[in-house]
C-alpha cells in the first residue's frame, strides 16, 4: 500500500505539463489514482487497516517525497547558472526583442529573486494567457489562505475533540466522519463555515472577473493590438454562393465604420497545398544534406592536414569564398573543372537517401531507389516552385475576374479562370478599424439560418487550421454533435483500460485468489515485480499521453478553424475527464472500499456507512496534493527530462544551423488545454473537501503558492508563448467556472452527508436544508456572473472607441510598454487590487522595469506583424515563398560554392548568422533568416 501512494508523482513534461509519470526514485508501483484502488480492495479487510494504512501512507509520502524534492531543488540550484539554455532560455536568445535580463549567477539568490519578481511583467514577456494563469494561481492562494486558517482553528477541534467513531484514527480524526452520532449539533459549525467560505469565494470571483474585464479591455484598446491586422480581421464561415466574391462582401461590410481594407477569399487550391508540403520536405532535406556535405568535407580535410593537438591552417579564400590551393593554375591543375565539393568529398561519401518504393508513403532501409539527396532535393524544389508559381499566376488572374462579371459563357478563358480554384464558403475580411471587425463578428450577417453564422475575431494567420475552412455549416453541426458524443463515450469507456492496468498492478494478489490465474504465482519474483510495477506505469503513461491527442482530434473534426479554439475546447473536455476519473471515481471507490466489510454484513446500512466512510477518501487526495506540492513543483524547476533530452538532441539532431537554433533557442511553450484543467482539478478537490476534511486546505494553499513561484519563474525566464496563440486571457473565465464545480461538489456532498446522517441526535436535517439553499444561491450567483460578464468577454464595447483613438494618437512610435500609452484615460485595473508591489532590493538582479518584448506586443503603431502584412491571410501555398536554405559559412569555402549552385537554380539560400569551424562544429550567431517573424 505504501508504495502505491508514494509513487504517485506528477512531473511537468514537454508541452503537456502534468502527464502522470513515476518519480525517478520510484520506478515501481502505480502512478494514477485509479490504479491504487484494486490494491486497496484486495489488501485491506477491515476499516482499521484502511485508516492505519492511510495515515502511514501519507506520512511515508511526506518524508520520502520531501527528501526527493529537496534533492531536486538542490540539483537545480547547482545546474541553473551553468546551463542557461535550459534554465534561462529567454536570457540568451539571439533575437534582442525576446531577450530578458539574466538572473543572478549566485547559487542561492534565485528563490528571493523569483519571489521579488513582478508577475505583472509576464503580460509583456509572454502575453495575456500566461499572465492570467499566474494570476489564477495567485487568486487561489488568496482564497485558500483564510480558509486554511479558519478551518484549522474551528473545524479540526470540532471533528476531533471529545468525539470518536470506531476505526477513525490518525488523519481521519479530523474529518467530518469522526463526529459521533450523539454529537451532531457540531454540524452547525460545518454549515456556518460552508456559507462563509462560499461567500468568500464569491467575493474573489467577482473581484477577479472585474480585473479580468478591465485588463482585457486595456489590452484590446492598446495601440499595438488595435492597429494590428490580427485585431482588425474577421474570419466568416458558411458564406452562401451569392456572397462568395470580393465585390459582394465589400458591398455588405462597407456599411461598417471605416470600411473594408482587404478581403481574402479561401479557395480550393487542389494540388497547391500538396506541392507546398513537398517543397517544405525538400527544403528540409536539402538543408540537412548541404550541411552534412560540409561537415564531411571538414572532417576529411582535417584528417588530411590536421596534426594531433593542433588544428590545420585555414585555407586562403578567393573573392567568391572558394579555397585557393597551392596549385591554383588552371593549366597545371587536372581537376580545375571539378567543383569544390567534388574535390573535397568523394562521390561515395555524399549524402543520399532512398525513395519510397511504389505506393508506400515512406521509405524503408535497403528498399527503393537510392538517390543523391542534394540533387534530388534541388530538383524537387525547382519542380514545386514551378507548380506553385503557375498556380499563383492562375490565382492572380482569377482574383482579377469576379464571377459576377463573367456574363458571356463564350469567354472560355474567364470562365476557366473562375473555375480553376473555386472559392470555399469562408473568407477573411480585414477592416480599417478594429471596431468594425468586432461589429461584423457580433451582428447578424445574413437573413437565412446557419448562413454566415460562425464568425471569429482576433485571427492570426499562424493560428488558422486551413483544412477546416471549407466545412459546410450543417456538416459542422453534425460533427460537433458527434465529437461531444464521442468524448462522452471516451470518458465512460476510459475506465476499461484503467481497470485492466489496475488488475496488472495487483496480479500478485489476484493469482492467489483466482484459480485460473494461479500460474502467474509461479513466475519468478523479479519478473512479477516488473509486471506489477513497471508495466502498469508504462501503459498508464501511454494512455495519459494519448488522451489529449485524442481529445484534440475530436475537437478538430468539429471544424474549429483556430488552434486556440482547439485548446479552449480541449480545456473543457479534459477538465470533465479529470473530474470524472480523478475525483468522482476515486472518491466513490475509496468510500465503498472502506465501508465494504460492513456493507457485506449489513446491506441495509449502506447510506449511513457511506456517510461515515466517504470522507475517508480525502486521505488519498491529501497524498495526491502533497506530491504535487513537493516532487511535482521541484521537478518543474529541475526539468530533468528536458535537460537530458536537450543535450541528447543536440548530439543526435543538431546537424544544421536551423536544428541547432531550434534546440538551443527554440520556443518552449505550455499547452493551456491540459495545464489549466490539471490545476483546476486540485482546486476542485480542495473546495470539495474543504469542510469535510479541513487538513486539505493547508496543502492546497501551499501547493498553489509553490505553483505560483514555479510558473512565475518559467514565464519570466524560460518559456515563450507565441503571440499568434494568445487569446487575450480567455482561458481564465473558463477556469473561474471550474471553481463553481468545486463549490457544487462541496455543497452537494455536505447536503448528502447531512441527510444520510439523519439517524443521529439531534438530527442534521436543518443543516442539509441550509446546504440546499446555499446550492441555490451559488447557482444564482453563477448565472449573475455569466450574465453580467459574459457579453464582455468577447465583445468590444462602443464606449471604448474614444479611448482607442486617444491611445493611438498619443502612442509613441517606439517600442514601449502598453501601460505607457495614455494610461491616464483608463481607470487602473489594479485600483481594486489591494496588493502592494514588493520593493526591489538595491542591487538585486531582477527583470528591467520595462523588459524587451516581441514586436507583436509592442506598443508601436508602426510595427505590425510582418507575416500578416507580407502575405496576409492567403493560404501559405498561395503566398508564402520558399523557405530559405540556411547554410553555415565554412572555412573551406564550400558553403559559398553551394550557395551559388543553389541560386543558379532559383533556390533561396543564406549563409548569414552561422559559422562552421574546421572540425565541422556549427556556431549560431543570429536567428534563422526567415524566422524573425516569431519575435
Amino acid at each position: 500500500m505504501t508504495s502505491g501512494f508514494a509513487n504517485l508523482d506528477i512531473v511537468p513534461v514537454s508541452s503537456h505539463p502534468f502527464i502522470y509519470q513515476p518519480s525517478s526514485s520510484f520506478q515501481h508501483g502505480p502512478t494514477h489514482p485509479l490504479l491504487i484502488l484494486p490494491a486497496v480492495m484486495s489488501d485491506l479487510a477491515t476499516p482499521s487497516a484502511v485508516q492505519s494504512a492511510s495515515t502511514s501512507t501519507f506520512l511515508t509520502a511526506l518524508w520520502v517525497n520531501a527528501a526527493v524534492a529537496a534533492a531536486e531543488i538542490m540539483i537545480f540550484t547547482i545546474l541553473r547558472p551553468r546551463f542557461r539554455s535550459v534554465y534561462e532560455a529567454r536570457t540568451i536568445t539571439p533575437v534582442a526583442s525576446k531577450r530578458v535580463a539574466a538572473m543572478s549567477a549566485s547559487l542561492f539568490v534565485w528563490p528571493l529573486q523569483v519571489w521579488r519578481a513582478d508577475y505583472e511583467d509576464i503580460v509583456v514577456i509572454n502575453g495575456m494567457d500566461a499572465y492570467f494563469y499566474v494570476r489564477f494561481l495567485r487568486m487561489m492562494m488568496i482564497i485558500f489562505t483564510p480558509i486554511w486558517a479558519v478551518s484549522w482553528v474551528v473545524l479540526m477541534p470540532v471533528n476531533a475533540v471529545r468525539t470518536h467513531v470506531a476505526g477513525k484514527s490518525g488523519l481521519d480524526m479530523f474529518i467530518f466522519g469522526n463526529v459521533a452520532t450523539d454529537k451532531q449539533e457540531r454540524f452547525a459549525a460545518h454549515v456556518a463555515l460552508a456559507w462563509i467560505f462560499t461567500f468568500w469565494v464569491f467575493y474573489n470571483i467577482r473581484r477577479e472577473m472585474a480585473h479580468f474585464i478591465t485588463r482585457r479591455q486595456r489590452f484590446l484598446v492598446s495601440p499595438a493590438q488595435a492597429c494590428s491586422v490580427q485585431a482588425t480581421t474577421v474570419l466568416v464561415t458558411g458564406i452562401p454562393t451569392k456572397y462568395l466574391s470580393e465585390d459582394a462582401l465589400l458591398s455588405m461590410y462597407s456599411h461598417l465604420p471605416g470600411g473594408v481594407k482587404k478581403i481574402w477569399l479561401n479557395r480550393d487550391l487542389k494540388e497547391l497545398p500538396a506541392a507546398y508540403e513537398r517543397r517544405l520536405v525538400a527544403c528540409n532535406k536539402l538543408e540537412s544534406a548541404e550541411n552534412a556535405l560540409m561537415k564531411m568535407a571538414a572532417k576529411i580535410r582535417y584528417e588530411q592536414l590536421g596534426e594531433p593537438g593542433a588544428p590545420p591552417e585555414e585555407p586562403t579564400l578567393d573573392a567568391e569564398g572558394r579555397a585557393l590551393t597551392t596549385n591554383s593554375d588552371p593549366d597545371k591543375d587536372p581537376e580545375s573543372n571539378a567543383s569544390l565539393a567534388e574535390k573535397l568529398v568523394p562521390a561515395g561519401k555524399r549524402p543520399f537517401h532512398r525513395l519510397p518504393a511504389g505506393f508506400m508513403p515512406f521509405a524503408l532501409p535497403f528498399i527503393g531507389q537510392k538517390v543523391d539527396t542534394i540533387t534530388w532535393a534541388r530538383e524537387q524544389i525547382v519542380e514545386t516552385n514551378a507548380i506553385l508559381s503557375k498556380g499563383r499566376t492562375k490565382l492572380d488572374r482569377q482574383d482579377a475576374v469576379e464571377p459576377s462579371k463573367v456574363k458571356d459563357t463564350s469567354d472560355k478563358q474567364s470562365v476557366a479562370a473562375v473555375q480553376e480554384y473555386p472559392p470555399l464558403n469562408s473568407a477573411f475580411v480585414t477592416f480599417n478599424r478594429m471596431i468594425a471587425a468586432y461589429m461584423a463578428r457580433d451582428t447578424l450577417n445574413h437573413h437565412e439560418p446557419y448562413r454566415m453564422a460562425e464568425r471569429f475575431a482576433d485571427v492570426a494567420p499562424e493560428d488558422v487550421i486551413w483544412d477546416n475552412l471549407g466545412m459546410n455549416t450543417y456538416e459542422a453541426k453534425f460533427w460537433t454533435l458527434f465529437s461531444y458524443a464521442a468524448t462522452a463515450a471516451l470518458i465512460v469507456l476510459w475506465v476499461i483500460p484503467f481497470a485492466f492496468i489496475g488488475v496488472i498492478s495487483n496480479v500478485g494478489a489476484l493469482c492467489k485468489k483466482q484459480a485460473w490465474l494461479a500460474w502467474l504465482c509461479e513466475i519468478p519474483p523479479t519478473v512479477l515485480g516488473l509486471i506489477e510495477g513497471v508495466l502498469p506505469t508504462l501503459l498508464l503513461a501511454v494512455l495519459m499521453i494519448l488522451l489529449p491527442i485524442v481529445l484534440r482530434m475530436l475537437a478538430k473534426i468539429e471544424g474549429i478553424p483556430k488552434r486556440t479554439g482547439l485548446e479552449l475546447s480541449l480545456m473543457t473536455r479534459y477538465f470533465i475527464f479529470q473530474v470524472v476519473h480523478s475525483f468522482f471515481i476515486v472518491s466513490l471507490s475509496s468510500g465503498i472500499t472502506e465501508a465494504l466489510p460492513h456493507i457485506l454484513k449489513q446491506p441495509t446500512q449502506i447510506p449511513s456507512l457511506l456517510a461515515t466512510n466517504l470522507p475517508g477518501a480525502s486521505t488519498f487526495f491529501l497524498t495526491y496534493i502533497l506530491l504535487q506540492a513537493l516532487t511535482g513543483i521541484a521537478g518543474g524547476f529541475l526539468q530533468a527530462a528536458t535537460f537530458v533530452l536537450h543535450y541528447i538532441k543536440l548530439i543526435i539532431l543538431g546537424s544544421t544551423p536551423r536544428s541547432i537554433y531550434a534546440l538551443e533557442y527554440g520556443a518552449r511553450t505550455v499547452a493551456w488545454g491540459t495545464l489549466f484543467p490539471s490545476t483546476t482539478l486540485i482546486v476542485v478537490i480542495g473546495l470539495g473537501y474543504s469542510i469535510i476534511a479541513p487538513v486539505i486546505n493547508g496543502l492546497v494553499c501551499v501547493c498553489m503558492g509553490l505553483f505560483y513561484m514555479l510558473y512565475k519563474y518559467l514565464f519570466l525566464w524560460v518559456l515563450e508563448q507565441p503571440a499568434s496563440s494568445d487569446t487575450g486571457g480567455l482561458f481564465f473565465p473558463k477556469a473561474i467556472n471550474h471553481l463553481f464545480v468545486g463549490l457544487y461538489v462541496q455543497q452537494v456532498l455536505l447536503a448528502a452527508l447531512f441527510f444520510l446522517a439523519s439517524g443521529g441526535s439531534p438530527t442534521p436535517v436543518p443543516e442539509g436544508a441550509l446546504m440546499i439553499v446555499l446550492i441555490v444561491f451559488t447557482a444564482i450567483f453563477q448565472m449573475m456572473i455569466d450574465n453580467s460578464y459574459g457579453p464582455l468577454l468577447q465583445s468590444l464595447p462602443l464606449s471604448l472607441l474614444d479611448r482607442i483613438e486617444d491611445r493611438i494618437e498619443d502612442a509613441p512610435l517606439g517600442a514601449q510598454h502598453v501601460a505607457e500609452a495614455s494610461d491616464s484615460t483608463w481607470v487602473d485595473a489594479e485600483a481594486m487590487d489591494d496588493r502592494t508591489a514588493p520593493a526591489k532590493a538595491e542591487g538585486s538582479p531582477t527583470l528591467p522595469t520595462k523588459p524587451p518584448m516581441r514586436r507583436a506586443r509592442q506598443d508601436a503603431v508602426d510595427m505590425p506583424e510582418p507575416d500578416a502584412h507580407d502575405y496576409g491571410f492567403a493560404h501559405p501555398a498561395a503566398a508564402r515563398p520558399q523557405r530559405t536554405i540556411w547554410l553555415a559559412r565554412d572555412a573551406l569555402g564550400l558553403a559559398g560554392e553551394e550557395e551559388k549552385a543553389n541560386r543558379e537554380r532559383g533556390i533561396i539560400v543564406s549563409t548569414s548568422g552561422a559559422q562552421m569551424d574546421l572540425r565541422g562544429k556549427v556556431v549560431i550567431k543570429e536567428a534563422p533568416p526567415d524566422e524573425e517573424s516569431r519575435a
